[in-house]
């Protein structure tokens, strides 16, 4: 699998937005409700599986590509967010992760 380049993605959302004029649309909060709706349509295809049939989904041919549109969509609206909002996405998610491993830090089992 190939890394993606969040730099350059987002540099190709803000042209295609350019292109279409959608700057005056594409504000944080705009953005963010469209990335609700997005996240919405994801949780949608797993709404009535069990947990089980949510885990084998990625292995069904009908379902492999929506769950894919729907999971690109919702990073595609995520990085403009951060774009028009200033979110450097490599600093903020290395901040984040040692967030995480304070608030949740390895359980006594595995700490020795």
């Amino acid at each position: 699998m190939s890394a993606v380049d969040l730099d350059a993605l987002q540099t190709r959302l803000r042209a295609f937005a350019a292109e279409r004029h959608w700057q005056p649309f594409h504000t944080p909060k705009n953005l963010s409700m469209a990335l609700m709706v997005e996240a919405a349509e994801l949780a949608e295809i797993f709404q009535w599986m069990t947990p089980e049939q949510s885990l084998a989904a990625a292995g069904d041919p009908a379902l492999k590509e929506p769950i894919a549109d729907e999971v690109a969509d919702v990073l595609l609206y995520l990085l403009q967010i951060a774009d028009h909002a200033g979110v450097d996405l490599h600093a903020a998610v290395e901040r984040k992760l040692v967030k995480n491993a304070v608030k949740y830090p390895l359980p006594q089992a595995l700490q020795e």
